[in-house]
């Protein structure tokens, strides 16, 4: 998605900014003439097909805001007319003021332009504050309520989906229908009056002209749009190597990235695939650059040519119609000037299609339906008094609806004990402890907590119930004391402190200078592997809840760090009804009951003494740790 939008033309772009970029003002031979005409992006087609968009939904986002949009039409269009009494008052200072040496009237026409030219900056100031305000609302709108239905999906949509694919939409796309908004929308407003008025004009100060003008402006704008093509093909393989180059630079330069690079020999090899790059940017931008000059020349030809063929016609009697310098001066300033808006509305296609792709791409999320839908009547749970009883009843599980991961599980865990679940690799093990918080729902049976469906369960209070340690400990890139705050934004320093010493990590915190604004780091890679576990599990205990899932918490972790983290989750789990998936023997001795899967399904249960008795599945796993050091 970000690379899409590297190498989309902005929607808007080449057009007039606002009742600013109208007759009067610089136009296209002074800059270098705009950026010439959009193309459309066979990807916004493809998404429009895929996903398409209502326009009675697109305008619902701004049925709130028609006053706005109202009063912003009647600024552009306002602002259109009354500029184009500068080409009136320019033939009044040649045809009248000067050859009769009329200062007075000079001076009422000198003032007159200046205050024409300032009251259509200041309605363009105005309209500028109303579109971007009112885009701003309306973006504000879209981004929390799709950040909030984001939020609502599964783990499963999040798995599925690529981060950057998930950030762009809520970002860039976003940001190009603000877009579409503040530049599109007003810039087709002010091209559409512009053009009508300056055409009006123009045939008010020559007729004959006029119709020349329809003869040579046609060919004037295909040579311009033909000569731009070629360059943005240019551009936009630039704009793709560019993405490339950038793609490179933010995976092989981050920790994980230069990590791999040195472990797997890879950085000559990444030195090379970087160098080459660089280097056929290198062409691209020669070639683009050249492009770009010829653009420029060929828009100073033709902005040479129109004026010129003007007096040409003006010359002869019978085009003429015995027009006057200021009547000639004033005409050729709004052919010029009509340039610029024909060449917007001819991109109206373009940019419509454009500006409905980034609502498709809104919408298309938006539209998800959650997997995980929150409850209508949710029952309210106080952590407090939560006894901590769960059970899984007939409980059967399957992913998107493939082949069932977990069939006919009945287990209760009584409360205030210890269960822990062993087995193969792809048992279950995980999949089964994920139901209790509700990252995913069974498909058939139900789980539940003191005997309340945990699907009925307010989303709030569950969290608060069931703490979560997992293998994969995430840390956010802030401070020790923020990381912790996540579980309880109310905590004293105290409190964090007590929760440190719990988890057997206070002594490391306290020994750094910082304490406990030591910024733990991109994903906390500034403390090990260990140390991040330890600080997972202080922030689960500050959360207090009373039921307690650890997946594989110690997995990753040599015996020694395993130690310090085993005896942070007794601490943890003291009197608390915790579910642990079992990686190592040690684990699973302290059990009061264990649990083991094969293949979706409970094949025995018991204690750690009773199922090391009875020479069945659990045994034939411990035998394995003679020669493996894991259970897996």
């Amino acid at each position: 998605m970000a690379t899409t939008h590297s190498t989309r033309e902005r929607p808007g772009a080449g057009m007039p900014d606002g009742p600013g970029a109208v007759p009067g003002t610089s136009g296209p031979g002074g800059g270098g003439g705009g950026r010439g005409p959009a193309r459309l992006n066979p990807a916004d087609k493809k998404q429009l097909t895929r996903h398409p968009v209502s326009l009675r939904r697109i305008a619902a986002l701004f049925a709130p805001h028609t006053r706005t949009i109202a009063v912003v039409v009647l600024l552009i269009s306002a602002a259109s007319v009354v500029n184009l009494a500068q080409p009136f008052l320019v033939r009044a200072v040649i045809d009248d003021a000067l050859p009769n040496q009329d200062l007075r009237l000079l001076a009422i026409l000198t003032a007159s332009m200046v205050g024409v030219a300032a009251l259509t900056s200041v309605i363009g100031v105005v309209q500028t504050w109303l579109a971007t305000a009112m885009g701003q609302r309306v973006m504000h709108t879209l981004r929390t309520k799709l950040f909030t239905h984001l939020q609502a999906q599964s783990l499963g949509f999040f798995t599925k989906t690529r981060g950057g694919e998930v950030q762009s939409r809520l970002t860039h796309d976003i940001s190009g229908m603000q877009s579409v908004v503040t530049t599109t929308a007003t810039g087709v407003a002010s091209n559409l009056t512009t053009t009508i008025a300056t055409a009006i004009a123009m045939a008010a100060l020559s007729p004959g002209l006029s119709l020349i003008s329809l003869v040579v402006l046609p060919p004037a704008i295909w040579l311009s749009r033909r000569v731009a093509k070629l360059r943005r093909s240019i551009t936009d393989e630039r704009q793709r190597e560019l993405a490339a180059l950038h793609t490179q630079v933010e995976e092989g330069l981050s920790v994980s990235g230069v990590r791999l690079a040195k472990t797997l020999g890879t950085v000559p090899r990444d030195a090379e695939r970087f160098t080459a790059r660089s280097e056929n940017l290198v062409g691209l931008e020669l070639r683009s650059q050249l492009a770009g000059r010829w653009r420029m020349a060929t828009m100073q030809i033709v902005f040479a040519a129109i004026p010129a063929v003007i007096y040409l016609a003006a010359g002869f009697p019978a085009t003429s119609g015995g027009m006057t310098i200021g009547t000639l001066v004033a005409f050729t300033g709004l052919q010029a000037a009509i340039f610029r808006p024909v060449m917007g509305l001819l991109d109206i296609g373009v940019q419509w299609v454009t500006a409905l792709a980034f609502f498709s791409r809104i919408f298309e999320y938006l539209d998800l339906e959650p997997q995980l839908k929150a409850p209508e009547d949710p029952v309210r749970l106080e952590s407090g008094r939560v006894r901590g009883e769960v059970r899984f009843e007939d409980v059967d599980f399957a992913y998107d609806g493939g082949t069932p991961v977990l069939r006919n599980i009945k287990l209760t865990l009584a409360s205030g004990t210890t269960t822990a679940v062993v087995g193969a690799t792809g048992s279950g093990k995980s999949t089964l402890a994920s139901l209790i918080p509700r990252l995913n729902d069974p498909a058939a049976g139900r789980v539940t907590i003191d005997g309340v469906d945990v699907r009925d369960i307010h989303p709030q209070d569950l969290s608060r119930i069931v703490g979560v340690v997992s293998q994969e400990t995430y840390l956010i890139h802030a401070s020790v004391r923020e990381n912790l705050l996540l579980a309880a934004p109310e905590a004293a320093d105290d409190e964090l402190w007590q929760a440190l010493r719990a988890a057997q990590i206070s002594a490391a915190i306290d020994s750094l200078p910082e304490g406990l604004d030591t910024l733990v780091g991109a994903r906390g890679h500034r403390f090990s592997g260990g140390e991040q576990q330890r600080l997972a599990i202080a922030r689960t205990i500050l959360r207090n809840p009373p039921v307690l899932v650890l997946d594989e918490a110690t997995s990753a972790l040599d015996n020694t760090t395993e130690a310090q983290v085993q005896l942070a989750l007794e601490q943890l789990s003291a009197g608390r009804t915790t579910l642990t998936i079992a990686h190592r023997l040690s684990t699973v001795q302290n059990a009061d009951q264990v649990v083991v899967l094969d293949a979706g399904q409970i094949v025995e249960r018991g204690t750690p003494a009773e199922l090391a008795a009875a020479n069945g599945p659990f045994a034939r796993l411990a035998a394995r740790r003679a020669e493996a050091p894991a259970l897996n």
